[in-house]
Protein backbone atom coordinates (compact mmCIF):
# COMPACT_ATOMS: atom_id res chain seq x y z
CA UNK A 1 0.00 0.00 0.00
CA UNK A 2 1.53 3.08 -0.94
CA UNK A 3 1.43 6.10 1.56
CA UNK A 4 -0.98 8.21 -0.92
CA UNK A 5 -3.52 5.38 -0.67
CA UNK A 6 -2.67 4.69 3.20
CA UNK A 7 -5.53 5.64 5.81
CA UNK A 8 -2.88 6.14 8.10
CA UNK A 9 0.46 8.13 7.31
CA UNK A 10 3.66 7.03 9.23
CA UNK A 11 3.66 10.01 11.50
CA UNK A 12 -0.17 8.95 12.90
CA UNK A 13 1.29 5.44 13.05
CA UNK A 14 3.88 5.95 15.15
CA UNK A 15 1.94 8.63 17.44
CA UNK A 16 1.21 6.20 20.09
CA UNK A 17 3.52 4.42 22.71
CA UNK A 18 1.93 1.25 22.17
CA UNK A 19 2.04 1.06 18.53
CA UNK A 20 6.04 2.16 18.84
CA UNK A 21 6.46 -0.04 21.03
CA UNK A 22 4.79 -3.15 18.69
CA UNK A 23 7.34 -1.86 16.18
CA UNK A 24 10.45 -2.64 18.34
CA UNK A 25 9.27 -5.89 19.43
CA UNK A 26 8.51 -6.83 15.12
CA UNK A 27 11.23 -5.42 14.24
CA UNK A 28 13.41 -8.32 16.30
CA UNK A 29 11.05 -11.44 14.98
CA UNK A 30 7.88 -12.24 12.87
CA UNK A 31 4.97 -13.00 15.26
CA UNK A 32 1.60 -14.00 15.01
CA UNK A 33 -1.30 -11.87 17.42
CA UNK A 34 -1.23 -14.14 20.49
CA UNK A 35 2.19 -14.07 21.11
CA UNK A 36 2.65 -10.12 20.44
CA UNK A 37 -0.65 -9.96 22.87
CA UNK A 38 1.67 -11.17 25.65
CA UNK A 39 3.79 -8.09 25.99
CA UNK A 40 1.27 -5.66 26.16
CA UNK A 41 -1.44 -4.82 29.24
CA UNK A 42 -4.12 -4.48 26.56
CA UNK A 43 -6.64 -6.87 24.96
CA UNK A 44 -5.62 -9.12 21.70
CA UNK A 45 -8.42 -7.01 19.85
CA UNK A 46 -6.67 -3.31 21.09
CA UNK A 47 -3.46 -5.02 20.13
CA UNK A 48 -5.05 -6.24 16.81
CA UNK A 49 -6.45 -2.34 16.16
CA UNK A 50 -3.08 -1.10 16.78
CA UNK A 51 -1.59 -3.66 13.99
CA UNK A 52 -4.29 -3.07 11.58
CA UNK A 53 -3.73 0.76 11.86
CA UNK A 54 0.44 0.59 11.22
CA UNK A 55 -0.70 -1.97 8.89
CA UNK A 56 -2.83 0.47 7.10
CA UNK A 57 0.70 2.98 7.22
CA UNK A 58 2.47 0.34 5.89
CA UNK A 59 4.84 -0.21 8.94
CA UNK A 60 3.78 -3.93 9.28
CA UNK A 61 2.98 -6.81 6.87
CA UNK A 62 0.91 -9.76 7.48
CA UNK A 63 1.76 -13.16 6.34
CA UNK A 64 -0.78 -16.15 6.81
CA UNK A 65 1.04 -19.24 7.76
CA UNK A 66 -1.34 -21.92 8.60
CA UNK A 67 -4.24 -20.85 10.85
CA UNK A 68 -2.35 -17.78 12.07
CA UNK A 69 -1.40 -14.62 10.87
CA UNK A 70 1.92 -13.89 11.88
CA UNK A 71 3.23 -9.75 11.47
CA UNK A 72 6.41 -8.63 10.52
CA UNK A 73 8.37 -4.78 10.39
CA UNK A 74 8.55 -3.04 7.35
CA UNK A 75 10.92 -0.30 8.16
CA UNK A 76 10.90 0.93 4.66
CA UNK A 77 7.98 3.77 4.99
CA UNK A 78 10.32 5.24 8.32
CA UNK A 79 12.73 6.46 5.88
CA UNK A 80 9.70 9.65 5.16
CA UNK A 81 9.79 9.98 9.05
CA UNK A 82 13.80 9.83 9.39
CA UNK A 83 13.96 12.57 6.11
CA UNK A 84 11.25 14.67 7.75
CA UNK A 85 13.77 14.33 10.78
CA UNK A 86 16.92 15.20 9.42
CA UNK A 87 15.80 18.57 8.04
CA UNK A 88 15.38 19.81 12.20
CA UNK A 89 18.52 17.83 12.98
CA UNK A 90 20.56 21.15 11.99
CA UNK A 91 18.72 23.17 14.59
CA UNK A 92 19.72 20.91 17.02
CA UNK A 93 23.16 20.75 15.87
CA UNK A 94 23.20 24.20 16.29
CA UNK A 95 21.97 24.47 20.07
CA UNK A 96 24.21 22.04 20.64
CA UNK A 97 27.09 23.97 18.98
CA UNK A 98 26.13 26.97 20.59
CA UNK A 99 25.88 25.09 24.20
CA UNK A 100 29.15 23.27 23.87
CA UNK A 101 30.97 26.91 22.75
CA UNK A 102 28.85 28.50 26.07
CA UNK A 103 30.39 25.61 28.20
CA UNK A 104 33.96 25.86 27.00
CA UNK A 105 34.48 29.32 27.45
CA UNK A 106 32.79 29.19 30.72
CA UNK A 107 35.64 26.74 31.63
CA UNK A 108 38.31 28.44 30.41
CA UNK A 109 37.35 32.13 32.29
CA UNK A 110 37.29 29.52 35.32
CA UNK A 111 41.01 28.38 34.06
CA UNK A 112 42.46 31.76 33.87
CA UNK A 113 44.00 32.91 37.33
CA UNK A 114 41.62 35.55 37.90
CA UNK A 115 43.09 38.88 37.97
CA UNK A 116 42.91 41.40 40.60
CA UNK A 117 39.77 42.32 42.04
CA UNK A 118 37.87 45.66 42.33
CA UNK A 119 39.40 46.48 45.61
CA UNK A 120 42.49 44.99 45.27
CA UNK A 121 42.76 47.66 41.82
CA UNK A 122 40.94 50.76 44.07
CA UNK A 123 43.34 50.29 47.05
CA UNK A 124 46.41 50.35 44.20
CA UNK A 125 45.37 52.74 42.25
CA UNK A 126 45.04 55.05 45.69
CA UNK A 127 48.49 53.92 46.80
CA UNK A 128 50.25 55.29 43.30
CA UNK A 129 48.02 58.57 44.13
CA UNK A 130 49.31 59.08 47.08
Amino acid sequence: MSSSTAKHDVFQAIADPTRRKLLQLLSEQEMPVTAISRHFPISRTAVSKHLRILSEAGLVKEQRVGRETRYRMQPEPLEELRSWLAYYERFWDNKLNALKRLVESEHQAESQPAGPSLVEREAGQSSKKG
